[in-house]
């Protein structure tokens, strides 16, 4: 392992981390009583963020050496280690509470920072619109966290500094999807179309909120958490809020981001063709059409049973509520317009399947990716169909092409199964961990705590962030024990790099020099 490297990458990250905060000092003048904590919270974990990357790039001065793979797995297991860490410090400077009575401890610090970091939208915070008890800046940190997330650390690094082959061996194990096979000579390239296109879009969803009437504030935020596919609100009832809100369209603000995150569910390299005027490509992409028609298909049911079950009073609410919710969760977004844990069961079931669906790859959605849902049903239809044939040598087919990687078969039942070793020892430890007072003191019967707490690890390991019933879309993560926390926050850094950037981490192979 090439250390002397190692060190001068993270330096790189933490200078940029420190810098990305900044940004959100100017909101501390709407802070009032609690501006003085804002800002100096900042401020000094700006100057922590500076002082970090200062030491790590004197450790790494005179590095030489090219980043290679076992490298590059390094730098971007430790750099989303290394930004949950500086991320926590505004929360804990700046003395925030998570609810009136309790300030936010280093659990509750460090699983706010990754689930803002990692887009999983979960948090602690009883209350966001008490800026007693949560300065307006500090929320802005809190929703930039998204906006940096969303596209990659990584990738925004590249974006800025190039690195050359570097980039590429960087890129490739961060970002989202099964298949990364950019050249070389492209990659800086790819960087800065994924980069154009999610600040152009960021940038349009801002300007479309505030001309429908949402504050600057408000429009920055939820742009962040809509395009990362994070969300992270600024309100208790999430976008539900814009509903209750005077003068505002509910309806309109809800369309317009319920737009928006279907787009941040899709392949940005698509979009980008799009952009170019060749729309054929997104259209005839297999993944993007079976992402489109899950979302169909499933909003039919959840309204069709809705209204049967009475969870909605009329067809159009049905609509309004159910595409929302069903995109929200499709896309691992998060937000909320309506308590989908009053849904009838069949709903709340298909609501929980789908959190393992996830978005397109080379989009900001997280959980298990569409594409490996399409490669998993090829793979297993052959090996049914060689059960009883076994001669027959039939290659995995994906939009007409024939795919003859066998690694690339292997790795997607690999992946399958390692999500579902995860899932289920997480969920155990849970379970067994936790104690019933959790449920007790939310005044939720301990009977249900196996489902909520497979709800909870669903929730956080493929970045979805509300989940059900004691984590449900009207509640929180605020109640659990420290050590479940730090489970969730390990969970949700999983989600996001696709498990095995962080596995690595922990092999002492990995470390020695060979």
């Amino acid at each position: 392992m090439n250390f002397p490297l190692l060190y001068r990458q993270l330096g790189v990250i933490s200078l940029l981390i420190g810098a990305s905060m900044a940004f959100s000092l100017p909101w501390t003048r709407y802070d009032g009583p609690r501006s003085p904590d804002g800002f100096f919270g900042l401020l000094a974990s700006i100057a922590i963020s500076l002082a970090v990357g200062s030491a790590l790039l004197f450790l790494g001065r005179g590095a030489k050496g090219l980043l290679y793979r076992r490298e590059a797995m390094a730098v971007v297991g430790l750099s989303w280690i290394l930004a949950t860490v500086l991320g926590a410090f505004p929360y804990l400077l700046s003395r925030s509470y998570r609810d009136p009575q309790q300030p936010m401890g280093i659990a509750d610090a460090l699983f706010e920072s990754q689930s803002g970091f990692s887009t999983t939208g979960a948090t602690v915070l009883t209350d966001l619109e008490s800026p007693e008890l949560v300065p307006r800046s500090i929320l802005f940190w809190r929703s930039t966290t998204h906006f940096l997330g969303g596209l990659g650390i990584i990738v925004l690094f590249v974006v800025i500094l190039g690195q050359g082959s570097a980039g590429k061996a960087l890129m490739r194990v961060e970002m989202p999807g099964p298949s990364q096979d950019t050249p070389q000579a492209r990659m800086q390239h790819t960087a800065w179309v994924l980069f154009f296109v999610y600040l152009a879009l960021n940038g349009l969803l801002t300007l479309l909120l505030w001309l429908e009437g949402l504050s600057l504030f408000d429009a920055l935020c939820h742009a962040f958490g809509t395009m990362a596919t994070g969300g992270f609100s600024t309100y208790n009832a999430s976008v539900g809020h814009f509903a209750s809100r005077a003068g505002l369209n509910g309806a309109l603000v809800e369309g317009t981001i319920l737009l928006f995150m279907i787009l941040a569910g899709t392949n940005f390299m698509l979009l980008y063709y799009v952009i170019l005027a060749q729309p054929r490509k997104l259209l005839a992409d297999v993944e993007w059409r079976a992402y489109i028609g899950i979302i169909v298909l499933v909003t039919l049911i959840v309204c069709v049973l809705g209204l049967h079950h009475e969870d909605f009073d009329s067809l159009g609410s049905a609509l309004r509520y159910g595409s929302f919710q069903v995109v929200s969760i499709m896309t691992t977004t998060g937000y909320g317009t309506h308590d989908f844990n009053e849904w009838n069961s069949f709903g709340r079931a298909v609501l929980f399947l789908l959190m393992f669906v996830g978005g397109c790859a080379g989009s900001t959605g997280g959980g298990l990716k569409v594409i490996r849902h399409i490669l998993f049903l090829k793979i297993l239809w052959l090996e049914i169909e060689r059960a009883y044939h076994p001669s027959v040598v039939r290659p995995v087919r994906l939009g007409g092409k024939a795919i003859e990687d066998d690694e690339l078969r292997r790795n997607i039942l690999v992946y399958f199964g390692l999500v579902l070793v995860i899932f289920v020892f997480s969920w155990m430890i849970v379970v067994t961990a936790e104690p019933d007072e959790t449920w007790l003191s939310k005044n939720h019967p301990v009977s249900n705590k196996l489902i909520d707490s497979a709800s909870g690890v669903a929730a956080t390991l493929n970045n979805i962030g509300p989940g059900l019933g004691t984590v449900g879309a009207t509640q929180n993560y605020a109640h659990f024990s420290p050590w479940t926390k730090l489970l969730f926050t390990w969970l949700m850094m999983l989600g996001r790099l696709e498990l095995f950037a962080i596995l690595v981490l922990f092999v002492p192979g990995f470390w020695r020099n060979q």
